[in-house]
């Protein structure tokens, strides 16, 4: 168990003589770069709310979500956040969002509720107490460098991302792993959030005569950047990799730019198991086949939740209690993305086929 799980479990515990509702607020981000994934995320969280209160909530006091927007776009977010807070409205945090963004938000708690933080991030740079679960570029992003450029031959890289501290980092950390591969970097270019116009990109890309491009955008910027890619015709010539693009930015992106597109993940909507089988059929059940598709970084809020409530019940002294079952993690514990598997993907069309496990969950 790590320091920031034993912080929150310890704030839990002081807070669990409260008789009302246990109150999560769910930092997602309803606008901005990154708001497409909003829909499935609130999904997600509410699917876990629904079955955490079949369980019996937080001994016995049901759990309540309130949303929060967790865009870069929301200028008085902070504030009311500090407010809610302050009028203990808040018991805990479940936030997915660019890192500067969390940053922003673990400024303003300061420690006074648990934050658990869920996508893939670059592994540093946020509070010790922060609970962050997602990926990190050792494990989905340096794998995938050496894979790609051992089967496709690679050997001249571009780096794409936007101008914050997920990209820089991701790319500092692939270098290495390019030059180890027998590869070297022809061009590195970073973009503002909400990016829309990206000629001189592609113009900087075939410049380089570049083999390959490491694409480091955020959900939106992502599509229009794929979209332009393939308009200019780079799609049957130059390969591309993300560990952030999901199957909202693919259905964004469109069948006829997706050729040559890879992606590495922890999951997939795509995955082969029992234990996702059954998340997918109560998904299903629950929001009909209309449902918002299923994706990496929004599913990383139910695996939030599922954290969030094994921290309570440890607060709480009912560890053997029963437990939201988690989707990644081969046992169905809390999801682990020190442990669990990393997938690579590789674009079909509208769909993503996984091709092969990249990192696996140590035995």
């Amino acid at each position: 168990m790590n320091a920031s799980e034993t912080f929150g479990r310890h704030l839990l515990a002081r807070r669990r003589k409260d008789q009302g509702a246990f109150k999560v607020g769910l930092a997602i981000p309803l606008s901005g770069t990154m708001g497409l994934l909003a829909p499935c995320a609130y999904a997600c969280a509410r699917l876990a709310r629904d079955h955490w209160n079949e369980l019996g909530g937080v001994g016995g006091r049901p759990v309540e979500l309130t949303v929060l927007d967790a865009s870069e776009l929301a200028a008085d977010r902070d504030r009311e956040l500090g407010g809610m807070i302050d009028q203990g409205e808040i018991d805990a945090l479940i936030t997915l969002s660019n890192t500067a963004v969390c940053r922003s938000i673990a400024a303003r708690v300061d420690g006074r509720v648990p934050i658990i933080y869920t996508p893939l991030f670059e592994g540093d740079g946020l509070p010790a107490w922060v609970h962050a679960i997602g990926e990190t570029p050792e494990r989905h992003l340096l794998p995938a460098i050496q894979w790609l450029a051992d089967r496709h031959r690679l050997s001249r890289w571009y780096l794409l991302g936007n101008d914050y501290s997920w990209p820089r980092r991701s790319h500092q950390l692939a270098v290495p792993g390019i030059r180890a591969s027998g590869g070297q970097v022809v061009g590195q270019r970073y973009v503002p959030l909400g990016e829309r116009d990206f000629g001189a990109v592609i113009e900087d890309i075939v410049r380089t005569r570049a083999d390959i491009v490491l694409i480091s955008l955020l959900a939106g910027d992502s599509v229009h950047m794929c979209r332009a890619f393939g308009k200019a015709g780079l799609a049957s010539k130059v390969l591309r990799l993300s560990t952030c693009l999901e199957e909202n930015a693919v259905l964004g992106i469109g069948a006829e730019h997706t050729e040559g597109l890879f992606i590495a993940a922890g999951y997939f909507a795509t995955l082969d198991s029992d234990r996702h089988g059954a998340f997918k059929e109560r998904y299903r059940t629950r929001f009909g086949d209309r449902a918002p598709a299923l994706n990496a970084s929004s599913q990383s809020v139910y695996e939030g939740m599922v954290h969030l409530q094994h921290q309570a019940q440890a607060a709480q002294g009912r560890a053997r209690t029963a437990c939201l079952p988690g989707v990644r993690d081969r046992t169905r514990r809390p999801s682990d993305a020190s442990r669990d598997p990393i997938y690579l993907g590789a674009v079909e069309g509208l769909s993503i086929r996984i091709i092969r496990t990249l990192a696996d969950a140590p035995r």
